[in-house]
């Protein structure tokens, strides 16, 4: 097929802008002295100037992503320290609610693309109706996610959860399926300034959140300042609280900021049908953020038949792989835009050298993290934990991620490369083959059948990351040549 028969969606034409001409100044700066040469010998400098413009572009997306973990970093070390058992209650609970956040993330995506397409186009206004046409579906889609958290406690007990366990595990999940209605009118707003090229506001409400939480966290958990001790509740608590804060806080923000007649954000909000496009936006990206999320969700599941010990490892272990996975994001977004922008532009060849130069730039990162946490496995193990027993289950486990953390970088940023071509709905089913069709069976034959237990887990989630970057690696390279 020729390149220029590639189906390129209208939302991704309007919302990237041309990869403008390669600056010979600019190629001089970043390699100063380096001589004039044809064309296609000229690799090095535009390597160079792919990855400055990587590393710019990401910065912000990866502190405002970061910092959006950080909070559930805290509240898993926290309830670790406070108990071995609440850490199993919290994991078990949060689990469930964590999947439906990456889903909803994946659903709100037409709120960026929109806005985008609207400022691009010079018709700003419609950028403010756009926002507001997300809230009510914001609002649907987390009260839906609110209802089914309340009734965690059967759903625990038809997985297959010790009757102990799913019981200290429901009022969690029923306390943090309160806050996901916040959780998504947030997301949306945050969506929304990003769009205008905005991003400050939510990353200040994102360092305040977490001065927040930290505050919350220790007078809950632990009991201090005279309230009482809560454990996994008291974190709960916390973090619905916050993130009703934090997204009243933006939205107050959006509503009343100087410009605001420009964007056109003051209007009706009840514009359902309009929105249609905005919904149908989300649909991909919701999936296969849903199918990754869920395959996670029954790793969870298997742990919690291992034990609190099991649950907790894998708890600390999931928090910070994503922890460590929100800065690859912010590489693959970043990565998104540059093969974008070219792509738009007709510029096959900067396309994929803009791809691979993200896959190459994340790995170095990812290696580099993985020496971390291969060096200090222990060290970072007692920032989660007291519990003798739980540290020296996580140990091997910590350090086995310095494997994961590569793959899993890798894979993302591959597939944000793949829709930066207007490749959507592929990467999807290639993220189903990668985590239902390998990592769940690898993980329970490895965990139980081999006898592995909580490593075993950690080796499916390895499998099938390098199966995900593989295929995806492959089918970049395959679509690039077209």
């Amino acid at each position: 097929m020729a390149q220029s028969e590639i189906p390129v969606p209208p939302e991704l034409s309007a919302a990237v802008t041309p990869l403008p001409p390669l600056d010979e100044a600019a190629v001089e700066k970043a390699c100063p002295g380096l001589p004039p040469r044809a064309p296609n010998e000229r690799l090095l400098p535009r390597i160079l100037v792919h990855a400055r413009d990587l590393v710019l572009l990401a910065t912000p997306l990866m502190l405002t992503r970061i910092g959006q973990l950080f909070m559930q970093t805290v509240d898993t070390a926290m309830v670790g320290r406070y108990s071995a058992e609440e850490l199993a209650y919290f994991s078990l609970g949060g689990t469930p609610v964590g999947t439906a956040f990456a889903t909803v993330v994946g659903l709100m995506m037409g709120t960026i693309i929109l806005v985008a397409q609207a400022v691009g186009a010079g018709r700003p206004r419609d950028a403010g109706a756009v926002w507001r046409r997300s809230l009510p579906y914001a609002l649907l889609i987390g009260s839906v996610v609110a209802l089914g958290c309340q009734f965690g406690e059967a759903f625990f007990l038809l997985t297959g959860q010790e009757p102990g366990i799913a019981h200290g595990a429901a009022p969690v999940i029923a306390i943090l399926g309160l806050g996901m209605p916040a959780a998504v009118l947030q997301i949306s707003t945050s969506f929304f300034l990003e769009g205008i090229k905005r991003p400050f506001p939510a990353m200040v409400s994102m360092i305040v959140a977490n001065l927040l939480n930290f505050a919350l966290d220790y007078t809950l958990v632990f009991g201090h300042f005279g309230m009482p001790a809560l454990g996994a509740v008291g974190s709960a608590i916390a973090t619905t609280t916050i993130r009703w804060l934090t997204a009243l806080g933006l939205i107050l923000y959006v509503w009343t900021m100087r410009d605001h007649a420009h964007y056109g954000v003051r209007g009706s909000f009840l514009e359902w049908r309009e929105g249609r496009p905005h919904r149908h936006l989300g649909y991909a990206a919701g999936l296969s953020q849903g199918a990754e999320s869920t395959a996670f969700g029954t790793m969870g599941i298997f742990a919690g038949w291992l034990g609190a010990l099991g649950l907790g490892a894998y708890a600390v272990g999931l928090n910070l792989l994503a922890l460590i996975f929100m800065a690859a994001l912010g590489l693959a977004s970043a990565t998104a835009v540059q093969v974008g922008q070219a792509h738009g532009a007709g510029n096959r060849r900067e396309a994929t050298l803009a791809g691979w130069t993200g896959l190459a730039l994340t790995a170095l990162i990812m290696v580099v993290v993985g020496v971390v946490l291969s060096s200090v496995p222990e060290g970072i193990a007692t920032l989660y934990a007291s519990d003798p027993d739980l540290i020296r289950v996580l140990v091997p486990a910590i350090a086995f991620m310095a494997w994961i953390v590569v793959a899993d970088g890798g894979q993302t940023v591959m597939a944000s490369a793949l829709r930066g071509q207007g490749d959507s709905w592929i990467p999807t089913a290639l993220h189903f083959f990668s985590y239902y069709g390998v990592m769940i069976p690898t993980a329970a034959y490895a965990a139980f059948h081999l006898g592995h237990g909580i490593m075993g887990i950690f080796e499916g989630i390895l499998v099938a990351s390098i199966v995900a970057v593989t295929v995806l690696m492959v089918r970049f390279h395959l679509l690039s040549r077209r």
